[in-house]
């Protein structure tokens, strides 16, 4: 019997791609269903790493991607929002949701895939309800996952006839750290775990594949699963780098333990497969639980070791933007008002840090083109508007107290001037986005163009910084000086302007350039802008 390679591979690769949409559609909806509150709740309650471990395994099964829960608890662990050990938790806990996966295809509902994609386009395309409509994707999602494992189990059916592969197949059960390494190398070229899961479960049930060598692949699997977390740690502080390093770790030292006892093991899911009268689909779903449920339940006892090993292993200090404030003390607000009041004001430097860091990192970005310095903007605005938030609420709470006529003055000073630093991260935040375009569109800017920059960052980032001092040290004299020189900084935007029409004139820079250049010197002249409303709140002491 001939075998048609090329039909085969159309079905299997087609539904492949089928696969990984789906899942993704389906973890959309679901995502969408619940609200963007993922990064809210992970926050929330991961007080101790067993909360993390249940926020893990809800986050996984809402999105379906243990990969993703874990490059956002990357994020959230680059920014403050976690330590290491709460993020270990979440890491283990979406190893155990991302299974619900294989157990869903486990219930075979293969026949009713179209009737679901019917349904789920109905929802999608027929009503404008966004309720129905976030159900139309998760429905759709789910029969797009039967019908292309459907399509994927048609494509690996006539390779029953075909002696090597049976025979190399065969081989695998007495190759198992072959099989890891398949398992491994698959997962990391297709970045999902869950569609090495369903072939595994269609080669299984095909009889094409022995348990023995479906489990080691399985194992493999975990481990490459971990390269989507690694390639968001690429470029990320030191923190989100170890989290990496856990995941990889932990799927690590689970696959040693599984591979050590995987005669047993298997013994016993084929056990489980004749008691409960497991289908194949869902004997591999089993296996693929039982491994991450047991793996987590062995090492939460050493989850502290794991964060000191990876610590060891990156060494180094943590550069964290803490997303609160640190000052604000609810307490103080009924029972001394006047002592609260002073803590904003120390909030408000404290929020003036971040504001003028976010400003320093964007004029890095353009000068350097790095990505990272792109994502500490991010950081640091986001940071910005958290405090800001923060801040607002308790001058507000404060203004309801009995307070003087002076204490109130500095309320709006320190209200207003909390506004002035928000715009200085909303600026920065442009810069960035801005930049960031400049950088892949390849524009380029003149040497002189680059000097000129440079000058007038320079001149708005000793002005800001100038206004921060005067506003900790309540310097009029200091304050005074930023009057003048924020003149003197309109005077040299003009000038600017005029000798940059002069080099597009000239042929020296092109439009694209010039109104790029142009932009970011009207960001910088809004920045001192903000910087002199700082400064006059200085010297008419309400700061």
């Amino acid at each position: 019997m001939s075998v048609n390679w090329q039909d085969i591979a159309f079905h299997f690769f087609g539904g492949l791609g089928l696969f990984l949409f789906s899942i993704k559609y389906m973890g959309d909806g679901l995502q969408q269903a619940a609200g963007d509150k993922l990064r809210y709740y992970i926050d929330k309650y991961t007080s101790n790493p067993f909360f993390g471990i249940l926020v893990g395994i809800a986050m996984s099964a809402l999105i379906q991607s243990s990969s993703g829960v874990t490059v956002i608890t990357v994020g959230l662990v680059s920014a403050g929002l976690l330590n290491l050990r709460q993020a270990i938790g979440i890491v283990m806990g979406a190893n155990i949701g991302t299974t619900i996966t294989s157990f869903l295809i486990g219930f075979k509902l293969g026949d009713y895939a179209l009737p679901m994609i019917f349904i789920g386009a109905a929802c999608l395309f027929f009503t404008s309800n966004k309720k129905l409509n976030n159900f139309g994707r998760i429905i759709f999602g789910v029969g797009g996952i039967f019908f292309s494992l459907n399509l994927m189990g048609d494509a690996m059916d006539p390779l029953k006839s075909v002696s090597a592969f049976q025979n190399y197949l065969a081989t695998l059960g007495d190759k198992p750290f072959q099989g890891v390494f398949i398992g491994t190398a698959l997962t990391m070229l297709i970045q999902s775990s869950a569609a090495i899961i369903g072939i595994l479960q269609g080669l299984f049930s095909g009889g094409l594949l022995t348990l023995q060598g479906a489990i080691p692949i399985l194992l493999g699997s975990n481990i490459g699963t971990c390269i989507t977390a690694v390639l968001a740690a690429i470029g990320s502080n030191i923190a989100a780098k170890r989290v990496a390093a856990a995941h990889v770790l932990f799927n690590l030292i689970g696959t040693i333990i599984f591979m050590i006892i995987l005669v047993p093991f298997t013994s016993l899911m084929l056990w489980l497969q004749s008691k409960l009268s497991l289908t194949p689909e869902m004997t591999i779903a089993f296996s693929h639980g039982s491994f991450n449920i047991t793996n987590t339940i062995l090492l939460i006892p050493f989850i502290s070791l794991l964060a000191m090993i990876v610590t060891r292993l990156i060494p180094g200090e943590d550069e964290v933007v803490k997303y609160e404030a640190l000052y604000l003390d609810r307490l103080l607000i009924t029972q001394a008002p006047s002592i609260a009041l002073g803590n904003a004001h120390k909030e408000l430097v404290h929020l003036a840090s971040y504001a003028i860091q976010a400003f320093e990192a964007s004029y890095s970005y353009i000068m350097t083109a790095d990505g990272k310095f792109g994502e500490k903007v991010k950081r640091y605005e986001r940071a910005v508007d958290t405090i800001d938030e923060e801040l607002t609420t308790y001058l507000v709470d404060i203004s309801n107290e009995a307070l003087s006529p002076s204490e109130n003055e500095v309320l709006a000073g320190i209200l207003d001037s909390s506004r002035d630093l928000e715009r200085i991260g909303d600026h920065s935040e442009s810069l960035g986005i801005l930049i960031e375009g400049i950088i892949s569109k390849q524009i380029g800017f003149s040497i002189s163009a680059r000097q000129e920059l440079t000058e007038m960052y320079q001149l708005t980032h000793c002005l800001t910084l100038d206004a921060i001092r005067a506003i900790v040290d309540s310097d009029t004299d200091l304050a005074q000086t930023i009057v003048t020189r924020h003149k003197e900084i309109e005077e040299k935007e003009r000038r600017l302007r005029k000798t940059h029409i002069k080099r597009l004139n000239c042929g020296e820079c092109t439009a694209q350039a010039g109104i790029n250049f142009i932009d970011i010197i009207s960001h910088y002249t809004r920045i001192t802008d903000h910087a002199l409303n700082l400064a006059e709140k200085v010297l008419s002491h309400q700061l």
